[in-house]
C-alpha cells in the first residue's frame, strides 16, 4: 500500500469511530432550537395566532398551539433522542409549511430556497428521520434493553471481505 493510501486509510478509519458525533451534535442542535421555539410560541399564543391569521392559515389559534406544542415536544423527543424517526415526521412537515406560508413571498429561486434556515432545520430532520440517532441517544439505550444490537461507541461497521 502506498503512503497516501495508508493515510487515507488510517483517516477514514479514525473517522468511522467518531461517527456518532454528527447525529448527536444535530440533535441536540436541532432539539434546543426548537424547544425554545416551542416554549416561547406557547407562551405568545396570542401573536402567534395573529402572525397565522396573517398569513391566512386556517384555524388559527388551533394551528398556533399545535405548531407551538409540536416543536416543544417534538424538540424534546429529538434533544434526548427518544422516538426520533417518529418526532422527526411532525417537524418536517411543520417546516414545509413554514416555507410554504411564513417564507413563499421571499422565494425567488432555488438558491434562496435553500438559504433558508427553516431548510437547514427540514434537511436536518430528514436525515435524523432516515439516519435516526445514533449510537448516544435514548433510541438506543431502548434498542439496546430490547436485545437489539447496535453497534459500541467507537467501532467502525464491518464490511464482507474488508471491502467499504
Amino acid at each position: 500500500m502506498n503512503p497516501v493510501e495508508a493515510l487515507r486509510s488510517k483517516v477514514v478509519s479514525q473517522l468511522d469511530r467518531a461517527r456518532w458525533v454528527g447525529p448527536l451534535l444535530m440533535r441536540i442542535s436541532l432539539g434546543a432550537v426548537f424547544i425554545t421555539s416551542g416554549w416561547g410560541k406557547l407562551h405568545n399564543l396570542g401573536q402567534v395566532t395573529g402572525f397565522f391569521t396573517q398569513l391566512g392559515m386556517p384555524f388559527p389559534g388551533f394551528t398556533a398551539t399545535l405548531t407551538s406544542s409540536t416543536e416543544l415536544v417534538g424538540g424534546v423527543l429529538i434533544f434526548f433522542g427518544l422516538f426520533t424517526r417518529l418526532a422527526a415526521v411532525p417537524l418536517i412537515v411543520t417546516m414545509v409549511v413554514a416555507i410554504l406560508t411564513a417564507r413563499r413571498p421571499d422565494i425567488d429561486g432555488v438558491l434562496t430556497l435553500l438559504g433558508f434556515i427553516e431548510f437547514t432545520y427540514l434537511a436536518g430532520f430528514t436525515w435524523l428521520l432516515v439516519a435516526g440517532a445514533g449510537p448516544v441517544s435514548l433510541d438506543a439505550l431502548l434498542l439496546r434493553r430490547e436485545g437489539g444490537a447496535p453497534r459500541p461507541l467507537g467501532r467502525p461497521k464491518t464490511h464482507a471481505a474488508g471491502h467499504r
